[in-house]
């Protein structure tokens, strides 16, 4: 009995030392490591940052052979770059970009996404990085909906939690009907269901290029600023800011948008 006792107190002990050992351990951070307990499942420290998008919002973030490209994709590379971080893209629907990043399942969330006050109630933004505006597609010569005003009355398609269905939501007498997919408001439209679409600028130039007989009215609707969205209180939307405004001086970032946006 006593050699059985004597055991299980050297064990004790052995595990006790581990446990402050793997405690201290954490003061002394690497290479990729953020210092950020609340990144996704230690990715930081694995030296990988994941980045939470929805591939369906060209030019910013799209598929092409089965690789997610576009001006966001390209920003996130070149700060992970800058941090010495491997950048890893996971694809999802974007009303659940500000969960995964709240829950730590993602580091950052970046996918054309304006700074709202309602988000910041949720996350943290980092500095803009790009401007743009919310604009009206229509079919051509409509003339149920020829500017913002005739939106009150009219059956418009956005795409799910998107800025575009936060501001159309302001008209009571509209008809909304939300889409998963800007493509899908956009295809909604071209069949006849929905009489408009708002959706950001350079994403409403691409679907309009895709598809005959549509147009984008010639007034803006809202403008606003994009920003990637952080969880609150993470030192790693400083160090974001910092590798950021690196590129914005070195003229990378205005590299990367001339590179998808030519006209």
């Amino acid at each position: 009995m006593k050699k059985i006792l004597a055991v299980i107190l050297a064990a004790a002990v052995v595990c006790t030392s581990a446990m402050m050992l793997a405690g201290c351990g954490g003061s002394n951070a690497g290479k990729g490591d953020s210092g950020n307990a609340d990144n996704s499942g230690n990715s930081a420290s694995k030296g990988e940052l994941h980045m939470a998008t929805n591939a369906e919002f060209p030019p910013y973030e799209y598929m092409e052979n089965k690789k997610i490209i576009g001006i966001d994709a390209d920003i996130a590379h070149a700060i992970c770059d800058k941090l010495g971080y491997t950048l890893v893209i996971d694809n999802m629907k974007f009303d659940a970009i500000i969960a995964a990043v709240t829950s730590g399942k993602a580091d950052f969330g970046m996918a054309g996404m304006t700074v709202t006050e309602e988000r910041k109630k949720e996350v943290d933004f980092t500095d803009t990085y790009a401007k743009t505006t919310q604009v009206i597609i229509v079919k051509e010569g409509s003339d149920k909906v020829k500017n913002a005003d005739d939106l009150e009355k009219a059956s418009i398609g956005v795409q799910m939690g998107t800025t575009g269905d936060i501001f159309v939501s302001d008209f009571k007498d509209a008809k909304i009907q939300r889409f998963g997919k800007g493509a899908e408001a956009v295809e909604a439209l071209s069949t006849g269901k929905v009489d408009a679409v708002v959706i950001d600028s350079e994403p409403a130039k691409e679907f309009v290029k895709a598809k005959g007989g549509l147009t984008i009215l010639s007034d803006p609707f809202v403008e606003e600023q994009y920003a990637i969205c952080v969880k609150k209180g993470s030192k790693l939307t400083e160090e974001i800011n910092g590798a950021l405004k690196e590129l914005k001086d070195d003229g990378t970032v205005d590299k990367i948008v001339k590179a998808y946006i030519t006209d």
